[in-house]
């Protein structure tokens, strides 16, 4: 079949969430079809394919990321009735180049890769003779901002943030409804999101296709980087709003409990783009901000324990699965490890920082038992490989 996906980043190399899935789901498909891709580069992604991307591809497409100025957002927000997510990557020639591909080429399904890019399915959805559509929902998105709504409404301080959230969350909620009945299959990431975007799309039937990796890829990885042990160390893009109030949290009401029972200990907040928030942590003896870095796996690898102090659920962390593929015993909120069924089989469940404080101490000092929660990850991954997950989604585009 002729593929056509749309992106909203260069997916290689990939090096966190959303490019990690994209990558995973174009590779599986290429062995068998013929897929373009359409997407955007970037600030940091080179504007021509690497060619482990070409090598995959029939044809491939990579505009530059559009930027928004203050002023059209707050004109989005304040008259239009779709979320402000639907505005973020608008682009006159992303657009331009998708109808001109649509016009060539007798695509049979156009992926769009998040609710990001799901505006363009409009110049689809017209077309007398149009390709079958697939929505991969990388969250429910409406469900993120109910649950930012009600995490800020309780503290003053966030009541814009918590007024933002509001409104967005209804607007997703009808938008993503649409898109999820418009489409001609549609993806989720968890069980928990299916069903959430089966309430508010009841003849929408999500398949549910977990996020992935090719493990081996991980579980074989050589490189290092060099740490302060105990190394406690996060990873994710770090201007997104989940990471950033996981990490002040771990920052504020964890850190300190931590420190003063291992007075050496360092945590390291690795990802790109951190958000000025985090420069309160900063302050805070034994936490590094890296900003990003060549390798992510290199400082997963080289973790005494993997850290996941996440507040806000939704969907599947890949940053999971990546520690989890590489052997390192996990300390994760409950609504860290929402999606993944029995997570306490691989990692320790901590909700409260004196509980997640002792959860690290505890992995910290004992060597034996990091080792037996490190196997049981890898062992518990395995049901993640792409190879695994795909065969599903594969024979649904066939049906």
């Amino acid at each position: 079949m002729n593929i056509l996906i749309l992106a909203p980043q260069v997916p290689y190399p990939p090096k966190q969430g959303t490019a990690l899935r994209n990558w995973g789901i174009l590779r599986g498909l290429a062995v068998q079809h013929r897929v373009s891709l359409l997407t955007f580069a970037a600030p940091d992604q080179p504007p021509d394919p690497p060619a482990e991307l070409s090598a995959c591809l029939e044809r491939s497409a990579i505009l530059p990321q559009p930027t928004r100025a203050t002023s059209a957002r707050l004109k989005t927000l304040l008259t239009s009735p779709r979320p402000d997510l639907a505005h973020r990557l608008a682009d006159a020639a992303f657009r331009m180049h998708l109808a001109r591909w649509l016009d060539e080429i007798a695509f049979d399904w156009v992926v769009a890769e998040g609710l990001e890019l799901a505006p363009y399915l409009d110049g689809v959805w017209v077309r007398a003779s149009r390709p079958r559509v697939a929505f991969d929902a990388h969250n429910c998105e409406y469900l993120l901002q109910q649950r930012a709504f009600q995490a800020d409404v309780r503290r003053p301080r966030r009541w814009p943030a918590a007024a933002y959230s509001f409104i967005q969350q209804h607007r997703l909620r009808r938008y993503e409804a649409e898109v999820c009945r418009r489409a001609d299959l549609v993806m989720a990431v968890s069980r928990e999101d299916a069903l959430a975007l089966h309430r508010i799309a009841p003849d929408c039937e999500p398949l549910v296709l977990p996020n992935g990796l090719f493990v081996t890829e991980y579980a074989t990885f050589p490189e290092r980087a060099t740490l302060q042990a105990p190394a406690f160390v996060f990873t994710g893009t770090m201007d997104f709003r989940p990471n950033v109030d996981g990490m002040l949290w771990f920052g504020r009401e964890v850190w300190s409990r931590v420190r003063e029972a291992l007075p050496e200990a360092t945590c390291y907040v690795v990802g790109k783009r951190p958000h000025p928030r985090l420069e309160a942590l900063r302050d805070l003896p034994g936490i590094v901000i890296t900003g990003s870095v060549p390798e992510t796996r290199a400082y997963i690898g080289a973790a005494t324990v993997y850290i996941a102090p996440l507040l806000v659920g939704g969907g599947t962390r890949l940053k999971l699965l990546e520690a989890m593929a590489m052997g390192r015993a996990i300390v994760s909120t409950p609504l860290g490890a929402e999606g993944f069924p029995a997570p306490e089989r691989a990692m320790l469940l901590a909700a409260e920082p004196l509980a997640f404080a002792l959860a690290c101490i505890r992995l910290a000092r004992n060597p034996a038992e990091r080792v037996r929660l490190g196997a049981a990850a890898q062992a518990y991954v395995a049901h993640y490989d792409w190879d695994a997950l795909l065969p599903p989604f594969l024979a649904r585009l066939q049906a």
